[in-house]
């Protein structure tokens, strides 16, 4: 099976994932040369990965500043990592550089959906159960449709929960579960700050 996958594919795969050339081939292996299920399978590993990772310690890390060209929006953002060797590559300061434009350009008010204060959160629920009961729709199922409204309005207020500005497809959270299966350490998003001229 291994003889039939092509060069030409696994260099394809890699340069999709940034994953390493064995991984892509194996992948690539068993889902019989299928990209998309190779992408799918590396993902999941990935994610895997990510997960036993999330327990260590990450006292390591950077703080970037990214400013926007005009100099009236400039952005703080930390992310930390296990270990000094890797906040000193350029995959990582790449991943704090990328996720700090993400936010100057995204204005996202929290990196966690519980970091969301709850006087926020009850007073955007309140106003959609109203709009919800204004349409008219049954009492039984108002609450769903609510908790529904509240899961797209979290997607565009928290950090790790957005559309990543670079690629839609995937989440800002997504991106740094890549990297944690790329990097091999735990990676958090500690905390951003943004800055507008002429505003507190």
């Amino acid at each position: 099976m291994l003889a039939e996958i092509s060069p030409k594919l696994v260099m394809e795969l890699r340069q999709r994932t940034g994953v390493g050339m064995m991984e892509c081939k194996k992948a690539l292996a068993e889902s019989n040369g299928d990209i998309e299920l190779a992408i799918e399978t590396l993902r999941k590993r990935g994610a895997a990965k990510a997960a036993s990772k999330a327990e260590r310690a990450a006292s390591d890390g950077l703080v970037e500043a990214y400013i926007h060209p005009g100099g009236r929006v400039g952005v703080l953002v930390e992310i930390n990592c296990e270990t000094d060797f890797v906040s000193r590559t350029d995959d990582f300061a790449a991943l704090v550089k990328n996720v700090a434009m993400h936010v100057a350009a995204m204005n996202p008010v929290a990196v966690r959906r519980e970091e969301v204060s709850a006087e926020l959160a009850a007073a955007e629920r309140a106003i959609f159960v109203e709009q919800v009961r204004a349409e008219g729709k049954p009492e039984a199922i108002v609450e769903k449709i609510v908790d529904g409204k509240m899961n797209k309005w979290y997607s565009e207020i928290v950090l790790l929960e957005q559309p990543y500005v670079k690629d839609d497809k995937k989440t800002v959270g997504d991106l740094i579960q890549e990297a944690i299966g790329k990097m091999g350490e735990n990676i958090q998003v500690r905390r951003f700050v943004k800055y507008r001229l002429g505003q507190d």
